[in-house]
């Protein structure tokens, strides 16, 4: 178990507390926790899975590969090989790897959902797309999240406005035009 909060006294109350209930041992400040790697700073928390990406790169055979900026390409329609990927063992166990480097690294969210989807029968073009992911993983292997110890709970959302409004008169347009 691991615990964390903004009072170190309420802290030290609670472990007193659960310690004379339940035998455990306090093993400190946290460093490293199922192959997340914390760095405790005054701001707050980061945590990266630096190590664990360079490991799946490694598996992947993939440590000296060319980086890449996004993980995955705009248009996804012009997949069109069948041939079936030959180990499909080997694309399961990176997109699952991939899958848990996503607890860190939301950014690959969607494109590791989308590989997902063909973990029953991947075809050379879906472990293309694996091997893309991949690449981007490689030019953003240091990167994590930050938990600030300063933030309040306020919720913020950002949206593109002008796209939304486009989107939504080509919509209406579309929709008199059937009409």
């Amino acid at each position: 178990m691991s615990l964390t909060g903004s009072s170190l006294d309420f802290l030290s109350e609670f472990i007193l507390t659960l310690s004379s209930q339940f035998a455990m041992k306090d093993l400190g400040p946290i460093h490293y926790f199922l192959g997340v790697q914390i760095t405790q700073t005054l701001e707050g928390l980061i945590l990266t899975q630096a190590k664990y990406a360079r490991d799946i790169l490694d598996r992947a055979q993939m440590t000296d590969c060319k980086p890449m900026g996004t993980p995955m390409m705009a248009k996804t329609k012009g997949l069109t090989s069948i041939a079936p990927y030959l180990d499909p063992a080997h694309y399961r166990s990176l997109v699952g790897a991939l899958q848990y480097l996503t607890l860190t690294c939301p950014d690959l969210a969607y494109s590791v959902n989308f590989v997902s989807q063909f973990m029953h029968s991947p075809t050379e073009d879906h472990f293309k797309m694996v091997k893309r992911i991949l690449r981007y993983v490689k030019d953003t292997v240091d990167l994590g999240l930050h938990f600030s110890s300063n933030s309040t709970l306020d919720l913020y959302a950002f949206s593109d406005v002008g796209w939304m409004c486009t989107h939504l008169t080509l919509h209406n347009r579309l929709l008199h035009i059937s009409r």
